[in-house]
């Protein structure tokens, strides 16, 4: 659990910076006198006065729903890369259960097919009162929805999502979740359609993803030098295998209104829509020079609804169409 725990620390931390948090003090603040964990292992006192101190510097109740809507499969170290190997979600999601116990001991998780239904079941093993076990709840329940999303690469919308409590935000509970949050007692779950059970996993995001982190990285410039849309650009590009997200959602994650962002960005003489744009001509450059994608479903998960629109685009970008460019 040692490498676990510190493993989550530091997506915490990370994610903390992300959203402009003072992470030295931070650290401080948590345990880590001498910053970011180090070779040393982070200890469940550690961790826990971690998630209360981000939640209380960010101002964010819902920080583990938030940081399990930024995460992809590599946060889960091993367990990610082996979901990942896996043929079918069905068969992803069963693995995925079968080794929870190596990232979490708050819970258990079960997956049951019932009907044209599946459903994933989180059993607590622990209290289930505490602002750390609630936070690791929503990470883990709202990861597995975004996790779907990346092995199948679409946006996978649950059939119903329940807790044994009601909700203190339905509605930022719903647009993370894409459900309506409902209340069954003693529950932690998530039903999905039957239909996705054996959709085969599509492996080459991965791949993409690793190429995308590699990249941001190497481009991104120092943290306190990063401009919001540097900052906007790099978050786009890091999580490009589950699509463009919404202003909406980019603002949420950056724990801000959609408006205040759309403001800040204008103050930097740029728009969201520059900012996605180009975060797309840098995905389809990727994938047409890959030429594992034929030009329909580049253009689909670029978000394009038409295979025009997205040569318009293309021929904007570059001066010419994705035809003569992967031809060439």
């Amino acid at each position: 659990m040692e490498d676990q725990r510190k493993r989550m620390a530091l997506n915490l931390l990370a994610f903390a910076a992300q959203r402009d948090a003072d992470v030295p003090q931070l650290c401080r603040l948590s345990g880590f006198p001498k910053g970011l964990p180090g070779k040393e292992p982070v200890t469940p006192r550690q961790l826990e006065q971690l998630w209360l101190n981000t939640g209380h510097m960010l101002n964010d109740p819902l920080v583990g729903l938030h940081l399990g809507e930024s995460l992809q499969a590599a946060a889960l170290g091993v367990v990610g890369e082996i979901v990942q190997s896996s043929a079918t979600a069905g068969e992803a999601l069963t693995l995925a259960a079968s080794l929870a116990h190596l990232v979490t001991d708050l819970f258990t998780m079960e997956v049951v097919q019932h009907g044209k239904s599946f459903t994933v079941r989180y059993v607590p093993l622990k209290d289930q009162t505490s602002f750390v076990f609630r936070q690791l709840m929503d990470f883990f329940m709202v990861f597995t929805i975004h996790e779907l999303d990346g092995l199948l690469l679409q946006k996978i919308k649950p059939k119903a999502v329940r807790f044994p409590y009601t909700m203190g935000e339905p509605a930022e509970y719903e647009r993370v979740l894409r459900c309506k949050p409902g209340r069954r007692a003693g529950e932690f779950s998530i039903e999905f359609d039957g239909r996705y059970w054996d959709e085969p996993v599509i492996t080459a995001n991965y791949e993409l993803q690793r190429m995308l982190l590699q990249k941001a990285h190497a481009i991104a410039p120092p943290a306190p030098e990063q401009s919001l849309h540097a900052r906007i650009h790099h978050y786009l590009l890091t999580n490009a295998y589950l699509g463009i997200i919404s202003l909406e959602d980019i603002a949420a994650n950056f724990n801000t209104s959609a408006r205040s962002l759309q403001r800040r960005l204008k103050d930097e003489g740029v728009k969201f829509q520059d900012v996605a744009d180009d975060v797309r001509k840098t995905l389809a450059l990727h994938y047409l020079s890959s030429g594992n994608y034929p030009l329909k479903e580049v253009s689909g998960m670029l978000g394009y609804n038409e295979l025009s629109a997205f040569t318009r685009a293309f021929k904007r970008w570059t001066g010419n169409t994705p035809g003569h460019y992967q031809q060439n």
